[in-house]
């Protein structure tokens, strides 16, 4: 996957990306051995690059998708003592952070990575990167309830951005509805807050897919490095 010079540069921590540019522009770039003046050059993961005739150590992008269980709090450290995601992720050279967020007794789907970039253009709501939930609901919803979600619903913090839904079983007997929510923000303890505001607090929440990706074949509390297919369709997915 190649990236812009003047990027690689700055997560190198050679300089800001704008000096990271003047840098290129002055000759002082050179890429394989040739000297690179272009400010939209991209290289490679493997390209070697120097400054002034250095080698820049470039670390290794790395990215895993983790199913987060129920009762894991989504940081690398907790000072209650309560499980987080540094527990499931020692064994990796790489240090790596959560991609957004889930709440402690939310489960599914968790990107964990050291791509800042990918990170943000991910989790930016301008890029309109989906994240499905399956929920289920105390009482029986009905088609009016599921258009209230796809219309937006209204918070403390605003409007909510048009949703998507897709009900998968009302439960008579228990008084419960499951259903598939996609989302294209990230606001804190979203799908929760805006089933409760329409009357429906949730009792079970996962999150099952992220742009491109899904769970299919990592099990709950496990790890997993995804494919370079697999980061590609993500780049896609942002925008990058």
């Amino acid at each position: 996957m190649e990236e812009r010079l003047q990027k690689l540069l700055a997560a190198a921590g050679v300089a800001s990306r704008r000096e990271a540019e003047k840098l290129i522009v002055a000759g002082r770039v050179q890429v394989n051995g040739k000297v690179i003046t272009e400010l939209g050059y991209k290289c490679g993961p493997q390209s070697s690059i120097k400054v002034d005739g250095k080698l820049i150590a470039r670390e290794k992008k790395v990215y895993y998708l983790f199913n987060k269980p129920k009762g894991v709090v989504t940081t690398m450290e907790d000072p209650e003592g309560r499980a987080c995601i540094a527990d499931y992720v020692q064994e990796l050279k790489q240090r790596v952070y959560p991609v957004g967020r889930l709440d402690y007794n939310t489960e599914g789907l968790l990107l964990l990575t050291n791509d800042g970039a990918l990170a943000q253009a991910l989790t930016h709501p301008s890029h309109q990167v989906g994240k499905t939930y399956t929920a289920r609901v105390k009482g029986l919803m009905q088609d009016d309830d599921l258009d209230k979600l796809r219309m937006g619903v209204r918070l403390e913090d605003g409007l909510t951005a048009p949703a998507r839904t897709e009900l998968l079983e009302r439960d008579k007997e228990r008084g419960l509805t499951t259903f598939n929510l996609t989302i294209y923000e990230g606001r804190n303890r979203q799908v929760r807050r805006m089933c409760e505001a329409i009357g429906f607090p949730v009792r079970d929440l996962k999150r099952i897919k992220l742009g491109p990706l899904n769970l299919k074949g990592t099990a709950r509390g496990k790890l997993r490095p995804l494919s370079e297919g697999e980061v590609d369709a993500l780049y896609q997915a942002a925008g990058l």
